[in-house]
This record gives structure tokens, C-alpha cells and sequence, in this order.
């Protein structure tokens, strides 16, 4: 069983099951809609995800809805038309994200060019 849900905890979500996939998508829908480099994504049977609480809903392109808290903006759950019995769910909000790591990387046609190198940027624990 695993876990997650939104920053306030408005949103709270179960997983009974295992993840079909789990890959990290730089595409730019899901760039922008996060603001972020890349979004790691968990696939579930649909029947597989119990929410409590009420996402709102976001169209971001035809037959894409892409669900996040009202309250605190969390990006939670990735549904498509093309494939109706599954729903993506962002490891990053689980409560233990080490329990399901990505596997590989999914549209880098889109990625930012610099993404490339931020490996070799200079790393901190923390912020200073």
C-alpha cells in the first residue's frame, strides 16, 4: 500500500497495487504545469487509487486532465482519454517517494537544453 498526497493535506490519496510505470516526463505541458524541469509520474489500474478529499481538475490539452489541490496547488494525479483505465500519480507526493523510483526519462525532445548539464553543477545539503 502506498501513501501521498498535497502539501496541506487536503488531498490524501491510497495505492493498492503496483505501478505499471514510473519515468520522470520533461514534456512541456507538464514543465509548465508544474514549473519545474521534469515531473516524476507513477502509473496505476485506475481502480488501484482511492482519493479523499476533492482535487480540482485541469484540461491541459484535449482528453487531459491533470488533477491538483485547490488549497495549495500540489499537482497530484494525470488522467488521458487515450488510456482511461489508468491514472498517473507524482511520486514526489508520496509519502515515502524512495519507495517508487523512476526507471527512465520520457520526452527529452522537450527538455530544457541546459537540463543536459545540471550534473555537474556544484551540490549543497542545504541552502545557503
Amino acid at each position: 500500500m502506498l501513501e501521498g498526497g498535497c502539501h496541506c493535506g487536503a488531498v490524501r490519496y491510497e495505492i493498492d497495487g503496483p505501478a505499471n510505470h514510473s519515468s520522470v516526463c520533461h514534456c512541456t505541458d507538464c514543465r509548465r504545469c508544474a514549473g519545474a524541469t521534469g515531473v516524476a509520474w507513477a502509473g496505476f489500474p485506475i481502480e488501484a487509487v482511492r482519493v479523499s478529499g476533492e482535487p480540482a481538475t485541469y484540461c491541459s490539452t484535449p482528453g487531459v486532465e491533470r488533477r491538483f489541490c485547490l488549497i495549495c496547488g500540489t499537482g497530484l494525479f494525470y488522467t488521458n482519454a487515450e488510456a482511461p483505465r489508468q491514472v498517473d500519480v507524482q511520486t514526489a507526493t508520496l509519502d515515502d517517494p524512495d519507495l517508487l523510483p523512476p526507471t527512465k526519462h520520457v520526452q527529452l525532445a522537450d527538455a530544457a537544453s541546459w537540463e543536459e548539464s545540471l550534473h555537474t553543477l556544484p551540490g549543497f545539503d542545504r541552502f545557503s
